[in-house]
């Protein structure tokens, strides 16, 4: 049987210490029953007594059946000069009614003297003492040796005793934390195999990620000999953040061939990250390993070319294994294949010798040329691939005329839209106002569409973006426009390119109408 790793995940504590990150209760306890469903064995739910919200999900979780994980509380040792059955923190940590405890002590004696200002072998009396107390209230303990690597480094004699003072009292894991995010995976290993070699109780790693070695430094300590890896979902964190779980927890099970999750849960690995950034209302990294948009994404016309034959020639594993998905991208650097892999991937059948291939290849690169950009503009693409196989197919719609202007109303300003659509024969005429221009022109276009063609009710633009091609033209400059819309259902990019931004803006939303009227 593959050797197992620990995840302990700690999402909900150390995760929330980061910039911009503020969970409720109701969203820690969301949160908490998905990396339950996805089989991690520890969820850090929070600090006991810090806030009120740590205090409720606590409360919530002591009521809920957990099918894989163990809740965990996390405290500090007892105070200085505070016997530990007289000392709030651990009045707390019990109230908290949960079966593990995580208890953070210091091991780097430059933060004893000079931070917590104790004696030496007082803050060894600290760990052992809370330790034993919280073992003979019939807890898990789990201890984090703050700074163990940093301490180690000053003072290894010293950093040992600490450990030791954890393990004689009867630790359950000594959990070395890398907690500056400074060192080297080559400090690390040595590091965790030294306190391997001195320890007879399992160790773990808990690693911060200031140098973007969050992720590297832990697999390092498995493989130095660490059975437990802390970290948190996307790698939210105090700083730069925390070791990413979404990035180690494939690296470990995939690439080391380690038992971390049921195999079952790595196809939702992606869901799992996104759901995460979803509840903390952070936007999803479109280049994150494993799961982002763009981890499978490919452009270059010599990778496409490959990846048509060989697919593992430039994946390193299948994207269907993390719940992620193969792109071909297209631009003015595809090839004839990237044109033919994403044609299938939209729907249409290409052949790579046909005369409508190179049409459509040449136009793109034309097209890109001038601004336009199809990365994220595919429903744009697909009525260009569309329009050139049909040889250029009677519109569903045509815009004959558009007006916009804007006016002062009191201390406001409102903006209003003239849009003349015809359809066959039929011409609908309307205006709309708007919290700007382009608000105010999609207000318009819409509702004289929606009297033809009710289904685009439900159309909604859901993202706007403009980007300056040619900067040095100054207002003169060519504007580039894409936009995502959404039925509810799918979502799809359309692109508009002039030096006009009401003109590109209105090419982007006449392709997302359309779009979203074609059947296939």
């Amino acid at each position: 049987m593959k050797p197992q790793v620990e995840i302990y995940d700690t999402t909900l504590r150390d995760g929330a210490q980061g910039e911009g990150i503020n969970f409720s209760a109701v969203d820690k306890l969301r949160i908490a029953e998905k990396l339950d469903s996805f089989g991690v064995h520890y969820i850090e739910g929070g600090w006991p007594g810090s806030n009120p919200k740590d205090m409720e999900f606590f409360q919530q979780a002591a009521k809920r059946k957990w099918k894989n994980a163990r809740i965990s509380a996390f405290s500090m040792t007892r105070r200085k000069g505070v016997a530990v059955e007289q000392d709030e923190l651990m009045r707390l940590i019990l109230e908290a009614k949960t079966p593990v405890v995580t208890i953070v002590g210091k091991t780097w004696l430059l933060h004893v003297t000079e931070v917590l200002r104790a004696k030496p072998d007082e803050n060894l009396g600290m760990i052992g003492d809370t330790i034993k107390y919280l073992k003979d209230h019939g807890k898990q303990v789990i201890y984090d040796a703050e700074h163990s690597f940093d301490g180690f480094a000053d003072e290894p004699e010293y950093a040992l005793a600490t450990w030791q003072a954890a393990e004689k009292a009867g630790a359950d894991c000594i959990v070395l934390c890398e907690t500056n995010g400074g060192r080297l995976p080559g400090e690390i290993a040595k590091t965790v195999a030294f306190a391997k070699s001195q320890l007879s109780c399992p160790i773990g790693i808990h690693t911060h990620n200031d140098c973007g070695f969050g992720v590297a430094n832990a697999i390092a300590a498995v493989e130095a000999g660490a059975m437990q890896v802390q970290g948190t979902i996307n790698g939210f964190g105090e700083r730069t953040g925390n070791c990413n779980l979404i990035s180690a927890i494939p690296a470990l099970q995939l690439k080391l061939g380690l038992r971390c999750v049921p195999e079952k849960s790595m196809p939702r690995l992606k869901e799992l990250s996104e759901f995460v950034n979803e509840v903390a209302n952070i936007r999803h990294d479109v280049r994150a390993p494993w799961v982002g948009q763009t981890a499978f994404a490919h452009k270059g016309g010599m990778h496409v070319h490959a990846i048509e034959r060989v697919a593992r020639s430039y994946e390193h594993i299948n994207p269907e294994r993390v719940g992620n998905f193969r792109r071909v991208l297209v631009s003015d650097m595809s090839g004839r294949t990237n044109i033919l892999m994403k044609a299938r991937e939209l729907g249409f059948k290409l052949s790579p010798e046909a005369p409508e291939t190179r049409e459509i290849t040449a136009r793109v690169k034309e097209l890109e040329a001038a601004g336009y950009e199809y990365e994220a503009a595919e429903a744009s693409l697909a009525l260009l691939i569309r329009g050139t196989l049909d040889h250029n197919p009677e519109l569903l719609f045509t815009v004959d005329t558009y007006h916009v202007s804007m006016r002062r109303d009191k201390k406001e300003s409102i903006c209003e839209a003239t849009v003349k659509v015809r359809v066959d024969d039929r011409i609908s005429h309307t205006v709309a106002e708007g919290d700007g221009p382009v608000n105010a022109l999609d207000g318009a276009l819409r509702q004289a569409l929606i009297k033809f063609f009710p289904k685009l009710k439900n159309v909604a633009l859901t993202d706007y973006k403009v980007r300056i091609i040619n900067g040095t033209t100054g207002t003169g400059a060519k504007t580039r426009v894409l936009i995502t819309s959404s039925d509810g259902k799918r979502e799809w990019g359309t692109v508009g390119v002039s030096e006009n931004i009401i003109e590109a803006s209105l090419q982007a939303l006449v392709d997302s109408m359309e779009y979203a009227l074609l059947k296939k």
